[in-house]
């Protein structure tokens, strides 16, 4: 007698797979450490020590006896330069990144030394990024900086319009000064980030920053 074979044929179960969802990044909140908080200090008495030792600036005629002048102009500079340094740690923030400011020994070195000098640098250090960063979020984060001076030149400028003070022309070349140099499309500087992400974006806040520094000096 055949034995008769017999298949068992078992249930399949359909192929089982996972799909994985990549959690879009997080929004960090704007914060600052107590370490970084030591750094601007030591940054910011540095820049205040550029504008206390002010005063050869060709074509200004400060009372520099005067200690609302001094005041004005040390004011001035720190808030540009802060400014200009906050703007990139709160947009590299945003983007859920690691941003914090760091004095650089060279910059400090030079800063101070400038004090006691007839020319100014004002390089005591920079905001550090850490993370993924791809060309655009590099270059948005770089550009923010120099943006933020050239706003604040033009509000300068409207101000010298309205009041006619050498203060706020003061403010105006500070500003457009400190966005110029910084949006030079050179080594480590904005400008060099900023061209990589968007020439266009880049040549227009360059072009900006050049009409506002030849209207300061012709003001």
């Amino acid at each position: 007698m055949k034995e008769i074979e017999t298949v068992v044929l078992q249930k399949q179960e359909p192929y089982e797979y996972r799909i994985t969802y990549i959690p879009p990044e997080p929004k960090r909140r704007i914060q600052l450490s107590g370490k970084e908080i030591r750094h601007l200090a030591i940054a910011a008495l540095l820049v205040a020590g550029i504008g206390l030792s002010w005063n050869l600036f060709d074509g200004f005629h400060f009372d520099f006896s005067n200690i609302y002048v001094i005041s004005v102009i040390t004011t001035i500079l720190l808030t540009s330069f802060l400014a200009h340094e906050i703007s990139h740690k709160i947009v590299a923030q945003l983007y859920g990144l690691w941003a914090e400011f760091r004095i650089v020994f060279t910059g400090v070195l030079l800063t101070l030394v400038s004090i006691f000098l007839p020319f100014k640098i004002i390089s005591p250090g920079a905001v550090m990024v850490s993370g993924f960063v791809d060309k655009e979020k590099n270059g948005k984060i770089s550009i923010a900086g120099p943006l933020t001076n050239i706003i604040m030149s033009t509000v300068f400028l409207l101000l010298t319009f309205l009041f006619h003070s050498q203060l706020s022309v003061f403010g105006v070349m500070i500003n457009s000064w400190i966005a110029f140099f910084n949006l030079l499309p050179f080594g480590m500087l904005d400008g060099f980030k900023a061209l990589l992400w968007n020439k266009m974006v880049w040549g227009l806040a360059f072009s900006a920053s050049l009409i506002l520094t030849i209207a300061g000096y012709f003001m």
